[in-house]
């Protein structure tokens, strides 16, 4: 019947274990007629040309059965759930088909004892395969993953264990040197750390300065811990591969964190790198799918809809509060539609239009600082954007502040960051998710105003930039009208986009020196009275007098619309 023979064991991880360590949606349970507490010995390829009735029950007991080409609709689907009920099969999976299993099939399969479950078109028997008898290996009757209390796949929280255990600071690779996670930094990190960190990998040179001193050699060859000593550059480091047989799934760094590391720390990174297998296997197997599949679900959540909590892994009753961080580029705000693109107005990543190189290193960066910043943050990217939900314990703009720290020491990278209100639940999200964007665009106006060199990094809650947040609020809704209607303004505006002239320009700083024609002049870079005739021509031109109150607020409004309407890409 399978097309191997299956592990012996008695017992085995249990079927609800199993699919808890697959990608989210891949397989659906559609009747589990003993629960899915029953035990699971292997995952095999079932072929019904090899069914032997004699060594059925041999052969096939605590089986996962992949039957393949096998359609839940098809007629030959009762008589293979029917043959893997008798050979005592934990679980039979079948292409679901067009119309989904038959009642026929589904009422024989609440009869029996073996569970019926059925794969997502999307997905392949190739992968289901693989990630069924990945999680199988990486399981253990117990539910354990080696580290008590991580999900399969957390890294970050895997680095923070072994940190405690070393007493030193923990930074988990790749095989190509490449940064999964670290701890969280607690202490100023050495000049090693901080470059590995903010570059999300090992810096080429020194890369090849290790590979060069054969120091790699050693480290793949072994399987014990191998030590770098300090020098008059760096602390001393311990290195141990991470192994799943012959292969080579990473590596584990321990580096002294400001103080010795501990007297058993060599024999602590032993025990980590056994109980990192899982991990590691578990996200080179399926985690960046899986990851994939939890930012939709946060994007979703973010819209919205609060049935995606569970799969974004937000608890639901725990109040979090929305970060926002925006790598600044000195163009105009794009649109967040809560899937990665745009539709014209907020944070998305419409062609063309997404973060550059150093946008992305910058924004993973900050992801990477979010999952060792504290237990439960969970981000999503868009664009230029990362959305972060920051479970709340210690205000609106202290998770943001804390994130921005890692980037503060890169200052060619610009990053802007807003903190929405604590949201209580779920529900919540959206609305703090939008007044932190707000944060975000109040910040980006006023590095807008600033020459491009005096153009810093910044963060603000909601609460600081109310006044400001609300008059962009206000001319979103103005926006609309303002183009409908004639005026002073319009015509000055238009003056100024068809000639190339500055008397916009003038008025707008006239108005932000309130009214000091010497301070606008400096801001301007022009002598005072080349200020003082744009601003009499504005008025005899057009009717633009700042002294009178009604045209000086119509100014106000008009001018800021104008430049947002500059920003924009495309605008003439």
């Amino acid at each position: 019947m399978p097309t191997h023979e299956p592990d012996r064991r008695e017992t085995g991880p249990s079927l609800e274990r199993i699919l808890g360590l697959i990608a989210p949606g891949m397989l659906d349970v559609v009747v589990a007629p003993r629960g899915t507490g029953v035990p699971v010995t292997d995952v095999v390829l079932h072929d019904p040309g090899e069914e032997r009735e004699d060594d059925g029950a041999r052969a096939a007991a605590g089986l996962i059965l992949l039957a393949v080409g096998v359609e839940a609709a098809s007629p030959e689907a009762l008589d293979v759930l029917r043959a893997a009920d008798r050979a005592g099969a934990a679980a039979v999976v079948m292409r679901p088909g067009a119309r989904g299993p038959r009642a026929e099939l589904v009422e024989a399969a609440g009869r029996g004892r073996t569970a019926l479950l059925t794969r997502r078109p999307e997905q392949g028997w190739t992968e289901v395969l693989g990630r069924l008898r990945t999680a199988l290996v990486h399981s253990d009757p117990a539910g354990t993953t080696g580290v008590a209390g991580l999900r399969p796949g957390d890294l970050s929280g895997l680095a923070n264990t072994v940190a405690a255990l070393v007493g030193g600071a923990i930074t988990i690779e790749d095989p190509q040197s490449r940064v999964l996670a670290y701890s969280r930094l607690d202490h100023e990190p050495d000049p090693m750390r901080r470059l590995t960190i903010l570059g999300q990998e090992v810096p080429r040179w020194r890369v090849d300065e290790l590979r060069a001193s054969g120091f790699f050699r050693t480290l793949w060859s072994t399987e014990d811990v191998v030590r770098l000593p300090a020098d008059d550059r760096y602390a001393e480091r311990l290195a141990i591969a991470v192994r799943h047989g012959s292969e080579v799934l990473g590596s584990i760094w321990a580096a002294a964190d400001g103080r010795p590391l501990a007297e058993d720390a060599a024999a602590a990174l032993r025990t980590a790198a056994r109980a990192a297998v899982p991990h590691l296997s578990h996200h080179q197997t399926w985690g960046l799918a899986a990851a994939r599949a939890r930012e939709g679900a946060v994007h979703a959540l973010l819209r919205g809809d609060v049935r995606s909590a569970r799969e974004a892994g937000v608890t639901a009753d725990r109040p979090y509060a929305v970060v926002v961080a925006e790598a600044y580029d000195g163009r105009g705000e794009e649109a967040y539609d809560g899937q990665g693109t745009s539709d014209g107005r907020g944070a998305g990543a419409p062609e063309g239009r997404g973060a550059g190189r150093a946008g992305r290193r910058v924004l993973d960066v900050l992801a990477l600082q979010a999952a060792a910043y504290r237990p439960g943050c969970v981000t999503a990217r868009s664009g230029r954007r990362l959305y972060v939900l920051v479970p709340a314990g210690d205000g609106e703009a202290g998770p943001a502040r804390t994130l921005l720290a890692s980037v503060r020491s890169v200052p060619r990278d610009v990053v802007l960051a807003g903190a929405g209100p604590v949201a209580a639940g779920p529900a919540g999200l959206p609305a703090s998710r939008e007044a932190a964007e707000l944060v975000v665009r109040v910040l980006r106006e006023r590095a807008a105003r600033l020459p491009a060199g005096e153009v810093r990094s910044a963060v603000a809650a909601y609460d600081e930039v109310v006044p400001e947040a609300t008059v962009l609020r206000l001319l979103d809704r103005v926006e609309p009208l303002w183009g409908s209607l004639a005026g002073p303004v319009h015509a000055m505006v238009e003056h100024d986009r068809v000639h190339g002239s500055a008397y916009g320009d003038s008025v707008t700083a006239y108005l932000d020196a309130s009214c000091d024609t010497g301070t606008a002049a400096r801001r301007l870079n022009v002598h005072p009275n080349t200020l003082r005739y744009r601003l009499r021509r504005a008025r005899e031109l057009f009717g633009v007098d700042p002294a009178d109150p009604a045209v000086r607020l119509l100014a106000e409004i008009g001018l800021r619309l104008a430049a947002r309407r500059s920003d924009r890409p495309g605008s003439p």
